[in-house]
């Protein structure tokens, strides 16, 4: 059985191994981030995916149908309890602020599934402001998925490729006025299934997202 040492060790193993990249602005590839026995019940958690009816450009345009691990889906699902827990964890956020160059002292986590299908894109876009880490963790495998990485761009209007996709692994930045990315649209198989793991700040409004509303991380 799977506790939330195990996560956590885990987590941590995978950002001493950080692949570090600095163009077009700093960004780390991690593998092997959770447990490989938590990869599953993880990538068929039972969120109904968003129906698109051709729109798309933000995430924010479905915000009626997106899922998080908050505290209800806490309650409802180990994975989700495990793997929240272990990004609560003291050493867990000292290892990221270490690691990735972020301070997170008094900011909240917020986790969010993602399920992208056919028809999908996202504009680019920085994630600066109230998010003071983004970590985006791959789960699906179906056909054709290794070619879905998030995009990656030099400014708003230079793409310059893509990050790896594979179930575990995760493309890691803190967020500037240079971090552009997004999804340039390619035809996806299935549903594209990823979790989009933040520390926000004070300023964030929507607090029933959040995984632990009343209460902040803090280093150890």
């Amino acid at each position: 059985m799977t506790a939330v040492a195990d996560v956590k060790q885990s987590l941590l193993a995978s950002f001493a191994a950080a692949e570090a990249h600095d163009s077009p602005y700093p960004y780390f590839i991690v593998r092997d981030v959770v447990p490989s026995q938590l990869v599953e019940p993880l990538r068929s958690l039972p969120f109904p995916a968003p129906d698109l009816g051709g729109v798309s450009g933000t995430r924010e345009v479905h915000n009626k149908s997106r899922s998080y691990f908050d505290v209800e889906n806490r309650q409802a699902h180990e994975c989700c309890e495990l793997l929240a827990q272990a990004l609560q964890d003291p050493e867990v956020v000292s290892a990221v602020e270490k690691t990735f160059g972020t301070e997170l002292e008094g900011t909240y986590l917020r986790i969010e599934y993602g399920q992208d299908t056919n028809g999908f894109w996202l504009e680019p876009h920085t994630d600066i402001g109230v998010k003071s880490f983004t970590m985006l963790l791959y789960l699906s495998d179906d056909e054709g998925h290794g070619d879905l990485g998030t995009s990656i761009y030099a400014d708003r209007e230079t793409h310059v490729g893509e990050s790896p996709f594979a179930p575990n692994l995760a493309m890691i930045f803190v967020p500037s006025d240079k971090t552009w990315h997004g999804f340039e649209e390619r035809p996806i198989n299935g549903v594209r299934k990823s979790i989009i793991i933040n520390y926000v700040t004070q300023e964030w409004r929507a607090r029933e997202q959040l995984a632990f509303p009343e209460r902040t991380v803090a280093p150890a």
